[in-house]
């Protein structure tokens, strides 16, 4: 008899374990070999086709259902491939070591995190350099100059030049700020996408020069998320 109660009990807690709403799954991934900041860290969900990236930190978080097959992916490792199993209080917290692939360390190239401080200091410097112009009275006072400037062709190149430079300025801080968000999940988008993802923001230089951090994301993400839609649309017409 007292058997049959403790079967009884060990299959309604097991029953019990298995119908929570939720899962919440949490934990860090280290490197056993040294001390590494996981910038490419992905977490995927392959039983429902969803994915966060983790922090730098290497910790993460997220919710997921109980038996999910999980893997945690990160540039330069072997996957880790994770059945989920819920605890009594509907959690799957571990703690996982990684080892880097050797053959690989070269091809990794280390982008260091700015600060939001350091990007807001760039992004208020953000101006361009234009090449000193002759005009207004100055014209008449020196006519050969101004007609010298107007259609030389060193002269446009020098403009040309530092218009080149301030775009790519602009590019340069706007990529900051996209790995910084992608860092705190913000945004999710990989390296290969930044370039794509700035020409359809088409981000104005006073905007960026001016805007607070919270109008940045704001503006960022609903950008981001069109962009998503569009990427999502133009894949399933030719599909």
């Amino acid at each position: 008899m007292r058997s049959i109660l403790l079967i009884f009990i060990l299959s309604l807690s097991s029953t019990l374990y298995s119908q929570c709403e939720s899962v919440l799954f949490k934990g860090k991934v280290t490197d056993t070999l040294r001390f590494q900041s996981f910038y490419n860290m992905m977490i995927v969900n392959r039983t429902t086709g969803k994915g966060i990236f983790g922090q730098p930190n290497g910790t993460f978080s997220t919710y997921v259902n109980d038996g999910d097959s999980i893997t945690i992916s990160v540039k330069g490792y072997d996957l880790i491939n994770i059945r989920i199993k819920a605890d009594e209080n509907c959690r799957h917290v571990n703690n996982y070591s990684i080892v880097g692939k050797p053959y690989e360390f070269e091809e990794v190239v280390v982008r260091p995190i700015k600060s939001l401080e350091q990007i807001k200091n760039e992004r208020e410097a953000l101006a361009l350099v234009e090449t000193r112009t002759v005009k207004g009275i100055e014209a008449f006072q020196s006519p050969i100059t101004a007609l010298y400037q107007a259609f030389s062709k060193t002269e446009r190149s020098k403009r040309k030049v530092e218009e080149l430079k301030y775009m790519d300025s602009k590019r340069d801080i706007i990529k900051e700020l996209l790995r910084t968000y992608v860092a705190y999940d913000v945004v999710r988008l990989t390296e290969e996408e930044f370039d794509e993802f700035i020409y359809f923001l088409n981000m104005d230089a006073d905007f960026l020069r001016t805007a607070t951090e919270w109008e940045l994301i704001e503006f960022i993400k609903g950008k981001y998320e069109h962009f998503m839609y569009v990427k999502e649309y133009n894949r399933s017409i030719t599909d």
